[in-house]
């Protein structure tokens, strides 16, 4: 391909390949604002904030969506550009609630940034505003179309990252809204509520549903006992509000933080994810060594499991059976922990801070209850733990470290991984070969399942005769493309599917904070994937915590007692079985 050379504010740049204004301005460190780029997602060029003049054409050009091309002299910060984005901003904040200092992003919004920039301080128009009435029908997110921009990042993200297809632009002009089929609400809508949408959304139009006042009323209840659990992924993203490089573990710290808020006990969901790996461990080897229903697929995504159960429910026998890390360490708390500690279960009031918005639907599942109680009571994201540590006055970079309470805090690298994508897989196999033959497997890090890649796929010898055709897949457009594959017939013979429905796994979580750069998600992989490296204890089955659970609670892998506590099961919702 031919060398291009152009010239962008003075500078001559030669490229190799093409690229868009955007990309190339971005590589010069030259700054051009935009509101409905994502670097993901095809470009829409509907905000028209990157607008740049480009020599030889009359008006200028959105810089997201307009290839460079040779000769083209760019000028991106002109008086006239100036005022373009000037006059944008300021049309925006005309047809805008300017309810900045009671909105849940005030403080973190675009719009809010932008109107510093260009030091917007009046209303320049005035006019009618659209009023469209507030969905709050569902139990995971709000979504406000007063405060949409209608950039559509949320629509392209539902659409090309997740295949979910639930909003979309409708109607045209002032009319203009983006909103479900048929203006259905949210929880009406094929949503999956994974959170994306909520995560690139540049306003306060689509927030998390909080839950915070209900947790500060049980903290303050003396009759309560609080208890908390904290995910693998939170300790290497929430630093990051607080002034962190992005991966930094804050682990320590945050346990300190949430003893002092006033939770009772503190637990680290590692140890329900080396649970986890244990039974789902010695699930797979049963269905291998039984030649029951392969591919299995693995499903601590509540997000993937509301889309399997509308999408493609007839995929629900290759569904391990096992629950999530916070379902089973939920149901852990009020059976084994409660009797150890001689607290009454119904007391108890079990929190769990989770990176994903859909914790919030798995909690309600009607199949996540054990002796009529809810394994979790209440979940808050990490952006709601966030507000909430704040709100307590605590500066969580100055505080001192501390442990996980025992006997639920003990831990090993393993289930440290599951927050990103591969690493459930990654820890169930290193399980499944000590089960198999057993011993531990060599070589611990199975790099083949590593790595931000949508689709990573492996052969993992186990023994000579037991070779896994496997598949770690994040992102839901990519999980349609293999469930697809199974309904033709399962051409690449997978025997074990890793499915998370956000991007790169829980790192990169709908309620995670909000960070789009790839770079940043790389620095919170990599930061588990340390933690592993340096965990004394790699292995699930050599949590010793979890081998006296065994013991002295559910007796043995696979038994009565687990499969009580310990499983689920899921439901056909395309022909409407509802729970």
């Amino acid at each position: 391909m031919a060398t291009k050379t152009i010239t962008i504010d003075g500078q001559t740049i030669v490229l190799e390949k093409t690229k868009t204004i955007l990309e190339v301005a971005r590589e010069q460190g030259i700054y051009i604002p935009v509101l409905c780029y994502l670097k993901e997602v095809t470009p829409t060029g509907s905000c028209r904030m990157c607008v740049v003049e480009v020599e030889g054409i009359p008006r200028p050009v959105p810089a997201c969506s307009t290839a460079v091309s040779d000769g083209m002299i760019i000028k991106t910060n002109t008086p006239r550009i100036q005022l373009i984005r000037k006059t944008i901003v300021e049309l925006l904040i005309a047809n805008h609630p300017m309810d900045c200092l009671y909105c849940v992003r005030n403080g973190d919004c675009e719009l809010q940034e932008l109107a510093e920039i260009y030091e917007i301080r009046d209303h320049q128009f005035q006019g009618s505003k659209r009023i469209n009435p507030l969905d709050q029908t569902s139990m995971a997110l709000v979504r406000d179309p007063n405060k949409c921009i209608l950039c559509q990042r949320c629509v392209k993200v539902c659409d090309e990252i997740q295949s979910v297809h639930a909003i979309d632009l409708t109607k045209r002009g002032f009319e203009s809204i983006v909103t479900s089929a048929f203006d259905r609400t949210i929880h009406e809508s094929s949503c999956v509520l994974c959170g994306q949408c909520v995560r690139v959304c540049p306003t306060g139009a689509l927030i998390e549903r909080s839950i915070q006042s209900e947790v500060r009323d049980n903290l303050l209840n003396p009759d309560v006992i609080t208890t908390v659990q904290v995910a693998p992924s939170i300790s290497a993203t929430i630093g990051e509000e607080f002034g962190f490089a992005p991966g930094t573990d804050v682990s320590g710290k945050l346990v300190t933080a949430l003893k002092r808020m006033g939770f009772d006990a503190v637990f680290d969901t590692v140890f329900g994810a080396d649970l986890t790996i244990m039974e789902e461990g010695n699930e797979l080897v049963k269905r291998i060594t039984s030649n029951k229903t392969l591919p299995m697929i693995s499903t601590c995504c509540p997000a993937w499991i509301k889309f399997m159960e509308q999408e493609f429910p007839d995929l629900i026998p290759h569904m391990s059976t096992c629950k999530s890390p916070m379902s089973m360490q939920g149901a852990i708390i009020k059976s084994f922990w409660a009797n150890n500690t001689n607290a009454d279960p119904k007391k108890i009031f079990q929190v769990a801070i989770m990176p994903c918005m859909a914790k919030k639907f798995e909690r309600d599942r009607t199949d996540l209850v054990n002796d009529g109680l809810p394994n979790t009571d209440a979940v808050l994201t990490t952006r709601e733990l966030v507000r909430s540590i704040k709100r307590f006055g605590i500066d969580l970079a100055k505080l001192p470290d501390s442990d996980y309470d025992d006997p639920l805090g003990e831990s090993t690298g393993a289930g440290k991984i599951f927050g990103a994508s591969g690493g459930v897989m990654e820890a169930a196999l290193r399980t499944g070969y000590w089960l198999v033959n057993n011993k531990n497997v060599e070589h611990v890090e199975f790099e083949a399942v590593r790595g931000m890649d949508s689709i990573k796929k492996a052969i993992i010898e186990i023994t000579p005769e037991i070779k896994l055709s496997c598949v770690a897949v994040s992102g839901l457009a990519n999980a349609r493309k293999i469930c697809d594959e199974l309904r033709e017939g399962n051409p690449n013979n997978y025997q074990f599917i890793e499915i998370m429905a956000c991007p790169g796994g829980c790192i990169n979580g709908g309620g995670q904070p909000r960070g789009l750069d790839r770079e940043v998600l790389e620095q919170r992989a990599k930061a588990l994937y340390s933690l592993d490296d340096n965990y004394s204890i790699r292995f699930s089955h050599e949590n010793t915590a979890v081998q006296r659970l065994y013991s002295n609670f559910l007796k043995e892998l696979g038994s009565h007692e687990a499969h009580h506590l310990l499983h689920t099961k899921y439901y056909n919702r395309k022909v409407g079985g509802q729970e």
